[in-house]
This record gives structure tokens, sequence and C-alpha cells, in this order.
């Protein structure tokens, strides 16, 4: 993984040009410590910032193939690449890196090699025989990249906003699943699954099928030369991939060479109840158990760098980001590279809370698929940036390609939320993984209600959040909101205080487009607010904006403020954790 930056087709083909890159490529040298790269031809510039994880002693970049006709800068990680490589007889490999078989497969293959990758990738191919280049991203987004244009006729690529926003007329965010072609000057899908149109799918729900998926999923990410870990929050998601990662550690090529004992490391506000749970998971898995506490005060002083490295001014981003800028500071310094994280299942199988009120299976299905499109705006961008920000990969397994499509062609019936039937969010895949014999998990982990990740950390996180605002923004500000920012006008203190420091850092209006607005509760889309009339006076995306639904709903906690009732001895209003195991 790393930091990728070209510029293609250029007026300038000057040493000036040349420093200038190089200059805009030092902006993403944080993805990449390891090594930094440039490689020029005519008037197209690829330069690279490496993370070394795959073969970190000869894999630098640019990558080519065996004339060097063929040039490719690459941010991922190919899970199939010795498959590939096997398929690609007659082929000579520079490097063990698994990225090496993208020019290989070009060669093989032309432009229609980018769906045989099993992985999340973003790269820039140029064919120096004619000059022509092509630009990919993963199927679902989970690697960042922008495309801009140059008033010199110039197309600019870069995996973050920041190193191509200074010098492009237009950029925007590069459409995961996509393919940029320089022959056409257009996009076209690569990434074609049978979910993606929305039709309701009619497959019966197998637990076994689903569990087998699931673990091929994180077997295959174990892919490493170097220490990994895992996240680890006390909640379900993280905790199944805790629990796999511990239990099929033993038998791979990363235990042979840093062992398969796993170091537990979690952070959160003092005093709270998932850091309990969290220490839990941890002793059930046989994991050395290591707790690190931040401040609300320690959060809110990283707010500005935080919406510097994630490019956003969403409100539930930056929440759920700033916590995981921490922890990812503290999970680098113990000498760990990356680490394997639980994105992506909420938006599968129906997991945040508003999905109790979806009226039918149909409605429930859509919702799924709305999420998983927009994913890459939200949890993979936080994901992603908020841990590269300190030179830090996360992988995703419940983004696998095959996972996602066995789990979106289960019938949607089967993932309905039904009380009354025991069924609660997430029901399949906690049966799934509900083993009596060889239990994953204790079985009130395994069953234990969803929490956000920005709730998750502490209620008193977002509470102080909000007071913070409040202290910068004033009531006579808001009524100008509208014509300050017309574009996604922010509604609460909160939102304007990002805004305006997200338009400090990037005050293009391409910047501000590339952030997505609309009304939310919950996390939700803006269609499923209409699932209830009263969400739409309660628009907020925490967990806790689920009137009716979550424990510590807001209209609780008024409801018992009102009648003098604590609240904080019925509920706990302290941190949650958010934590990490790692392989030693």
């Amino acid at each position: 993984m790393c930091g990728i930056l070209a510029v293609l087709g250029c007026s300038d083909h000057s040493r000036a040009k040349r420093v200038r890159v190089l200059e805009l490529s030092r902006r993403l040298k944080h993805r990449g410590p390891d090594w930094s790269g440039l490689h020029q031809h005519g008037d197209c510039f690829l330069a690279h910032q490496r993370l070394a994880i795959v073969d970190p002693a000869s894999g630098d970049q640019p990558l080519f193939n065996e004339d060097k006709s063929v040039i490719v800068t690459v941010n991922g990680e190919i899970y199939n690449h010795e498959e590939l490589r096997k398929q690609l007889t007659g082929h000579k490999f520079r490097t063990g890196s698994d990225c090496d078989v993208i020019a290989h497969l070009y060669e093989e293959h032309g432009e229609d090699f980018v769906d045989m990758l099993d992985g999340i990738f973003s790269f820039v191919l140029l064919d120096t025989r004619d000059n022509s280049f092509i630009v990919a991203r993963d199927a679902i987004g989970v690697t960042s990249l922008y495309i801009g244009w140059g008033l010199d006729g110039s197309v600019w690529i870069s995996s973050e906003m920041k190193g191509l926003n200074d010098d492009c007329e237009h950029f925007e965010c590069f459409p995961p699943g996509h393919l940029y072609s320089s022959k056409d000057r257009g996009f076209r899908r690569w990434y074609n699954p049978p979910w993606f149109s929305e039709a309701i799918p009619c497959a019966p729900y197998d637990p076994l099928v689903l569990r087998r998926a699931f673990e091929q999923a994180v077997i295959k990410r174990l892919m490493t030369d170097v220490p990994f870990g895992v996240l680890l929050s006390g909640g379900l998601d993280s905790s199944l991939v805790a629990s796999i990662t511990s239990r099929y550690l033993a038998n791979t090529k990363a235990a042979e060479q840093w062992g398969s004992k796993l170091h537990s490391f979690c952070v959160g506000l003092e005093g709270s109840p998932d850091l309990k749970a969290a220490k839990e998971v941890a002793d059930y898995l046989g994991t050395v158990h290591h707790e690190f506490h931040f401040t609300v005060q320690d959060g809110i002083d990283a707010i500005e760098d935080v919406i510097y490295h994630v490019e956003t001014y969403d409100v539930t981003t930056i929440r759920a980001s700033t916590p995981m800028f921490l922890m990812s500071r503290k999970i680098k310094s113990l000498g760990v590279k990356w680490v394997i994280s639980g994105e992506g299942s909420d938006e599968i199988f129906g997991g945040y809370l508003y999905f109790h009120k979806a009226p039918n299976k149909e409605e429930f299905h859509r919702e799924t698929c709305r999420k998983i499109k927009a994913l890459h705006q939200y949890d993979c961008l936080r994901a992603n940036k908020s841990t590269f920000a300190w030179g830090l990969e996360a992988r995703v397994p419940f983004l696998d390609k095959e996972f996602i499509n066995a789990a979106m062609n289960i019938d949607p019936e089967y993932k309905m939320i039904k009380r009354d039937e025991g069924r609660i969010e997430k029901w399949i895949l906690r049966r799934a993984f509900d083993d009596e014999d060889q239990p994953y998990l204790p079985k009130h982990i395994l069953y234990r209600q969803k929490e956000q990740f920005s709730d998750g950390v502490g209620y008193s996180w977002i509470d102080g959040l909000k007071a913070h605002a409040a202290k910068h923004v004033t009531d006579k500000m808001m009524l100008n909101a509208g014509n300050i920012y017309p574009h996604n006008t922010p509604v609460t203190k909160e939102a304007y205080y990002y805004r305006m420091i997200f338009e400090r850092f990037f005050p293009q209006n391409s910047a501000r487009l590339t952030v997505p607005g609309g009304a939310s509760v919950a996390c939700s889309t803006a269609k499923a607010v209409e699932w209830d009339a009263a969400w739409s006076n309660n628009l907020d995306p925490s967990g806790r904006a689920a009137l009716g639904v979550h424990v510590s709903a807001y209209d609780n906690q008024n409801n018992l403020a009102n009648k003098g009732v604590e609240i904080e001895k019925i509920i706990p209003m302290d941190a949650a954790p958010l934590g990490v195991a790692i392989q030693s």
C-alpha cells in the first residue's frame, strides 16, 4: 500500500514540473514512509510513496514489465497474486511484490484484466508504446483515489485530494469499481455484481456457507512480510475478525515469520464499559491485553489534523475518524504496519439500528445496496485515511468481493429484524458463528447490540464535540449559514465548525463537492429517513437518534433527565474503546 500521484499529458516537461510533482508527492509521504519513487516518460509523471508490506526489500515502485514499456504505480494489495503469477507463463517478474502482476496482466489481456484482481487497489498504468494510460479503483472503494483535469489538457491522479487540489481546474472522487481509459477519455464500470441492480435476491440462508465465505475473506488477508494487527473494539464485527484470525493464524506463512501469539490493544475514554468487553474478548481469545486512554480534549485537539487527513466535513465521519486517528498513531509506534478491520458488515447485513424500522424486505435490501455503494464516501474513507495518516494500512474482509456476493445473494427476508422472534440486527451473521461445540465468541458478545463507532468510543465524546462547536459557532453565524455555504448547508453548529476548518484547507468548489450531504438518522440514507415520521425531527448520524430502538436513545435520556434521574447511573455515558490486536 502507498500513496500514488500521476500527471499525464501535461504541456510542461521541464525540470521545474518534475520538482513540482515531487513536491506534491511529498504531501502523501505519510501514506508511504518507506520509499519514494518518480518516473518520467515524456509528458507523463508517475510518483509513488511506499508503505512496504509484501516484499519490502525489492518491491519499490513504479513497477515495470520486462522491457519497461509498461509502467505501473499502484496502491493496493492483490491477494490472489500467487495464482495469477502461475497463469502468466513466460513472464519474468522483477520483484516479489503482489502488485507486480498488473503490468503483465495488461500485456496478456489489455484493459479487460481488472476483474481478475482479488484485492484492494487503485493504480495508474502507462503504456509507453502508444502513450496511452488506464486508471482503475477497486470494487467498493476501499483505497482512496481522486482524478483532476488541468487547463493544459493534463489528467491528474492522486490517492488524496491534497495531491492535486491546488493544480487542477476541476477534480472529483474517482468512482469505485470503474476504469478510466485515455483512449476513450471516459469512465466505464468494470465491477458489475448481481446485487448492483438492486433486484431482490431469493437464495436461501445457509449459515455454514456464510461462515466459510467470511473465514476465507479473513484468511486471504493474512498475506504479509511485516507485523500486523486486528482491530478489536469488543463489538460483534471486530470480535469476529479477531476470533477468526486467532483461530487460523497458526497455519499461515505470517505465523512462520512473526509467530502466532496475538497482543491486543484498545483505546478509549477512561471508564468505558466497552473497555471491559474488549478485555473479555481478548482474554477469551488468549491475547496479551493492553489499554490506552484518551480524553475528550485529546480528541478535540486533533480535529484539525483529522479533517486535513480525512478530507471531509461529514459529521459522522469526523466523529468516528478522530479516535481511529489517535489509535493509529499508537499502533504504528509499536512497529505494526497494517491492521484488519470490521468495516462493511453493517451495510451488508443492515446492522445500523434504523434498519429496525425497515417496512419490508424489498426496502431493506435496497437500503443495503445504497449503503454499500456509498461506503467509499464514509467508512472506507475513514478507515483508509485515518490510518494512513500514520503510515498504517487497514484491510477489510467484510468487503471481500466473493463474500459480498455470497451475503447479498441471500433472500433479505432472513436479514429482517424481528424482535418478537428473537432476531436482532445482523442476526444471520451472528447465527452463522454461533457454534456450540467450538464457540467463536462468548454468547453475550455474539449477540451484543450494535454501537456505531463514534458512539462506541463513548457518548460523552459526541456530547463533548457538540459543546466545543457551540463555543466557536454563534447563533448569528448559523442564521447566515445558507449564504456562506449554499452547497450542503450545515444545519448544526458542529457541522458548521467542521465546515470552516475544511474550507480553510480545501477552498476549491471541487473540494466541497466531493463530500456527500442529505438528511440522515443513525447513518441512514436520505431515502430511509422516510421509514419513520418521527425521525425527520431528530436528524443526527448518531445511533442514539434511532428513537425507540437504541437503549440510550436521545429521547430516553431526555425523559429520564426531566424526571430528575441521573442518566449515568442507569446507562454509563463514558467512553468505549477502539482496539487492536497485533501479532508478535
